[in-house]
């Protein structure tokens, strides 16, 4: 299992201590690079002591804490500044205190324990961003608290009463102010909810009316969340930070910790079953690891491409707070239960209101439809992360490896458009009035969101689930309305685009064949190991074409290598038309794909009476 805790050097710790970085001096060393390192691992630990185990090793984290909030020591993490990447850092620090005291606070010095209270306290007269982080100024305190330390209730409270705020409803938090709209991991297992339903339980003693409202939020908040994981274990890749991996299946840990009542279908056996599936997903991934062991950045692989401006090699160990039911009894029913599948009663298509995104579990494929998120502030591949029409279990999405013509900028589920002649491109990055709809007489719903890529192209685009009749195939139809010239490219689903025999870029099909690409005059279609991925036109003044972009190496989060099947056009200025598509995913071993794509979706009355209107 990734991350377990053995007897290891805290990741990079002892990189840093090569002759050149003991200089108290150097950047890097002062860097809160380093910090990430040594704490994140404490989310695993501290809750592996928690639970009463000893293990001896983790003496090294102690002698840590000690050195790293000691002013005078070479090893000393630095004084903490207005939005310090070590104020995160605080949060993993701040709960070890609070539930293993008797390893990394009782067997202090006096001294000790006044620089871990001056060092953690010092976050109390800083600027935090108005975001999750204001989580980690209530742990610090929280350690502090737990050990008869000084600490700042005021700043507790006032830091909880604002975080309230963000709250939208059923138990869904926005990751900062409601002027927009950013509900991703981190409101549910990275930060927000995971650290409500520990706050519910650390602080239940002194604020018990928060911690049981937060324990309520949770059981609202787990019958949306169920739906971001395959039966199989996988969680849908969405939005930012996931290189934090297993992190996704925090939550669930979190709900044994707070002790909350479970919500129906929901059981303990089914909770363990969804963490524990997860785990062991990531345990096939074998490149998620640097040759030394330690984590990489990235998803299924090592990746540059997909983080962030805030990650470090340290990074990835925020993946450790999946670890906190070792914190449990053996008693608690977490343990207890026997593990059980997803629950067969959650709906094949259901509208998620608050995040606005369609969850889907039909035809062997788990995905969501998403409109209306963004985030707020200028992050790499912003438009990847929030912006596509699908996010996908089973084919992850691509990010930009540079910003010149379609194989860089890798479009998989998005409507791109280019004014030069294709060599930038421009896709929906922030939606305007997203909504959702239920147009038909049987109620199902779909997504309708208005974008505007430049100021005189205006784009409204609907997006519809499976039907039962055509379980692999979603519709997406767009209305465009352009006062300039434009190329687009709307793609599918990336899929991996090498052959299984000898790991080749895959060409056309021949005859007789089981992988290879297809294209045509309005459709493209990709079969490999990885399973069949399609895109048609149903629907078009004018037809669009077919192609296989060649994504560029290491674009998608899940295989180094892709294929992207996509259709496109030339519009015109002064163009108001509809575009609508329909496109194919059947994961894994792809036997029937010939049969499904052959059985294309009809457009339903509904759309067609909108179009004629």
């Amino acid at each position: 299992m990734p991350c377990t805790i053995g007897p290891f050097t805290p990741p990079l710790y002892s990189r840093w201590q090569s002759r050149e970085n003991r200089n108290l001096n150097n950047p890097l060393r002062r860097g809160g690079a380093q910090i990430e390192g040594y704490a994140r691992p404490l989310w695993a630990l501290a809750s592996l002591l928690a639970g009463n185990y000893d293990y001896a090793e983790a003496a090294r984290w102690r002698e840590g804490i000690i050195n790293g909030t000691d002013p005078n020591h070479v090893e000393f993490w630095g004084n903490i500044e207005d939005s310090d990447q070590r104020m995160v850092e605080m949060c993993p620090i701040g709960f070890t205190l609070a539930v293993a005291p008797h390893v990394f606070w009782e067997p202090l010095t006096q001294a000790q324990k006044d620089n871990v209270t001056n060092w953690l306290a010092s976050i109390n007269a800083r600027e935090m961003p108005n975001t999750n982080w204001l989580w980690f100024r209530v742990f610090a305190n929280l350690g502090l608290r737990k050990n008869g330390a000084s600490y700042s209730l005021a700043r507790i409270e006032a830091d909880m009463d604002h975080l309230d705020t963000f709250h939208v409803g059923g138990g869904w938090s926005n990751d900062g102010p409601k002027s927009h709209h950013q509900m991703d991991y981190y409101s549910g297992s990275f930060a927000i909810q995971f650290l409500q339903l520990l706050y519910s339980k650390l602080a239940g003693d002194f604020d018990p009316e928060r911690a049981e409202r937060y324990r309520e939020r949770a059981k609202e908040f787990a019958k949306d969340f169920v739906y971001y994981f395959n039966p199989d274990g996988r969680a849908i890749p969405f939005g930012r930070s996931l290189t934090y991996r297993f992190a996704m299946v925090g939550f669930w840990g979190a709900l044994g910790f707070a002790d909350v009542e479970l919500p129906a279908p929901l059981t303990w056996g089914v909770v363990k079953g969804l963490l524990l599936r997860n785990f062991r997903w990531w345990a096939t991934q074998e490149d998620i690891f640097n040759n030394d062991g330690t984590l990489n950045l990235g998803y299924s692989y090592a990746n540059m491409y997909l983080t962030e401006n805030y990650n470090s090699p340290g990074s990835p160990y925020w993946c450790c707070l999946s670890f906190i039911p070792l914190a449990l009894p053996e008693s608690h029913p977490f343990w207890a239960s026997e593990e059980e599948p997803c629950p067969s009663s959650l709906s094949e298509v259901v509208a998620l209101k608050y995040p606005k995104h369609i969850s889907i579990r039909r035809g062997g494929h788990s995905f969501l439809l998403s409109s209306g998120q963004a985030c707020h502030y200028p992050m790499r591949a912003t438009q990847a992360k929030y912006g596509k029409f699908a996010y996908s279990s089973a084919f992850g999405y691509s990010v930009p490896t540079g910003s010149y013509q379609l194989e860089q900028f890798a479009p998989d589920s998005m409507l791109a458009l280019s004014e030069d002649g294709g060599e930038f491109w421009h896709t929906r990055r922030l939606a305007v009035d997203a909504h959702f709809e239920e147009p038909g007489s049987d109620g199902t719903p779909v997504l309708v969101s208005s974008w505007n890529p430049w100021p005189d192209v205006e784009i409204e685009t609907i997006l519809i689930p499976p039907s039962v009749e055509t379980p692999n195939w979603h519709i997406r139809a767009h209305r465009v309305r352009t006062g300039r010239a434009l190329k687009t490219s709307e793609g599918a689903f990336a899929i991996y685009g090498c052959r299984s025999d000898n790991g080749r870029i895959l060409g056309p099909m021949k005859s007789g064949e089981s992988e290879g690409s297809v294209h045509d005059d309005h459709s493209a279609l990709v079969v490999s190991s990885a399973g069949a991925v399609g895109i048609t036109e149903l629907y078009s003044s004018s037809s669009r074409t077919g192609r296989i972009v060649l994504a560029d190496p290491n674009s998608n989060i899940i295989h180094g290598r892709t294929l992207l099947p996509s259709i496109g056009i030339d519009l015109s200025p002064g163009q108001d038309l509809w575009l609508v598509t329909a496109v194919y995913a059947l994961p894994g071993h792809a036997e029937n794909w010939r049969t499904q794509w052959d059985q294309k979706p009809t457009i339903p009355e509904w759309l067609l009476k909108r179009i004629e209107a």
